[in-house]
């Protein structure tokens, strides 16, 4: 047993998973760590997902009539036992998915903070009330609980977008059904005990309210098709939202879709260049590349452009890279073998297009030959090119020049994506353009701060081949319930609207 997976069974205990949740399976679960196994789990079969999801809108068809305040209880006692278990659950991100410390922690920390919001939300689920053109009568919209609601989550953020979703469904009177990645369905576990651990202290919430799946892409072929999930919510690759969105719009079911990022940063002759390098710093490494929000792309102005490349070189040969469990580590490994292969196959082409490679290369494969640790690689490049417009999930930062802003937001605009973006600049006319509907066309757009980090009081989401999902702060919510248009006749009388009269 290696040391890694030493780690594993007090953890789980203390999160109240069972061993036998984890192992006699034949679904393979590894530590992007050092390649050992964790676990292997029994993944479910399609017919087990119809009686699950069946079960969940029993649930739902109780849970619906609970009042919305009380359900944001629910949410409160979640929030509660997250936060008792915040270290060993955020150890357990890192130990499954290969972030490190302090981002496992802060993984569980977005919970709690969704979990408080939605608390709030709960007593705020409101409607319009609506000027009627006719006499005596009042117009208004309600709002109601929507169904199952099904959650298909990615690696990179193992927990953190299951209780996006759920704090604010859960609130919003649905049910769920959530099938974690195939690569980080521990921490899937352990979220379902802590669930399960509220649920008993609430006391009176329905059996199936929430609901695992474990298996692979049958399984989540099987959640989307279910005709009773009203809504699909599924992160990961802009390929499997072309599959996920037409197969629900076909049953004419709903569908939230947070797919690719391919993030660029501005920086203009006025930049703080100091603040510009840290913002970039972790915004273009941190998690190792393995963000939907990673800096993939720097617009540097030509004056400017030499000095901050030789900037952030030197801070990429001082950049910590190891055992993301270690103290002072920054960078740790890719998830798996495939996102070396990956990243090595966009350089390679990066090359080929006139590229100019500094790192990106394999390291510490002696210490750990089953994973895949690499240094983050900067690329310059003579102009934005096909690699370039392709999202890699991987540490690769590529920098091109411009000469003009109107030139650098058309070079940002110019990709499938629309996730994040953000500018460097004091320059106000350029940083107030690029917020303006003339400027970045991402979801998210940030001045003199990174592509990476957002909070949960916002709406998270992009345009384009992102998918236009909203998860998350804001009005968010309005995802997870469906509205009613009310109109109240308390006169006498009954004129039609647009003046039609209609009498025998």
């Amino acid at each position: 047993m290696s040391t890694v997976n030493a780690l594993l069974p007090p953890l789980m205990q203390r999160l109240g998973v069972v061993p036998s949740a984890y192992t006699g399976g034949t679904l393979r679960v590894t530590s992007p760590i050092d390649g050992s196994e964790l676990g292997c789990l029994a993944p479910h079969s399609a017919q087990q997902v119809q009686q699950l999801v069946d079960a969940a809108h029993q649930a739902f068809l109780s849970w619906r009539k609970t009042p919305a305040p009380r359900r944001g209880e629910l949410i409160r006692l979640l929030s509660e036992e997250l936060r008792l278990a915040k270290n060993d659950l955020g150890q357990l991100v890192s130990l499954e998915a290969g972030k490190i410390l302090s981002e496992g922690l802060g993984e569980v920390q977005e919970m709690i903070d969704i979990c408080d919001f939605a608390v709030g939300l709960s007593r705020q689920l409101y409607g319009l009330t609506i000027a009627s053109e006719r006499a005596g009568h009042r117009m208004m919209e309600s709002w109601h609980p929507l169904g199952v609601v099904g959650v298909i989550s990615a690696f990179n953020f193992p927990v953190a977008v299951w209780s996006w979703n759920t704090a604010l469904a859960i609130v919003c009177g649905d049910a769920v059904v959530w099938k974690p990645s195939e690569k980080t369905p521990l921490t899937a576990l352990a979220c379902q005990a802590l669930f399960e651990r509220a649920a008993q202290r609430f006391g009176d919430a329905p059996p199936a309210l929430s609901q695992l799946l474990i298996g692979t892409r049958e399984v989540g072929e099987a959640l989307v098709n279910h005709p009773k999930a009203a809504l699909i919510s599924a992160t990961g690759s802009t390929r499997m939202g072309r599959e996920v969105g037409p197969n629900v719009a076909r049953r004419f079911g709903r569908s939230l879709l947070e797919l690719g990022g391919n993030n660029a940063v501005i920086i203009t002759p006025s930049a703080d260049l100091d603040l510009t390098v840290r913002g970039i710093l972790f915004a273009a490494v941190g998690t190792a590349g393995q963000r939907c929000t990673t800096t993939r792309r720097l617009i540097v102005h030509h004056n400017v452009r030499q000095v901050l490349t030789e900037r952030l070189k030197q801070s990429y040969l001082a950049l910590p890279i190891g055992n993301p469990l270690t103290a002072g580590t920054l960078v740790g490994p890719l998830i798996d073998r495939a996102a070396f292969e990956g990243m090595q196959q966009a350089l390679a082409q990066a090359r080929q297009e006139g590229g100019q490679v500094f790192g990106g290369e394999r390291v510490l494969a002696d210490q750990f030959p089953d994973a895949y640790y690499v240094k983050p690689a900067i690329v310059a490049m003579p102009t934005q090119t096909e690699v370039v417009r392709h999202e890699t999930f991987a540490p690769i930062l590529y920098i091109m020049g411009y000469t003009h802003f109107e030139e650098a937001v058309a070079m940002q605009n110019d990709v499938p994506q629309g996730l994040s973006s953000a500018i460097f600049s004091n320059d106000l006319r350029e940083t107030e353009a690029f917020l303006s509907a003339s400027g970045s066309d991402c979801g998210i757009a940030n001045v003199n701060i990174g592509t990476s980090g957002a909070e949960i009081g916002g709406a998270f989401g992009g345009e384009k081949e992102t998918g236009g999902g909203r998860e998350s702060g804001s009005d968010a919510w309005r995802a997870y319930m469906r509205r009613a248009t009310n109109t109240i006749n308390y006169s006498k009388e009954l004129p039609l609207a647009q003046g039609v009269r209609f009498e025998v």
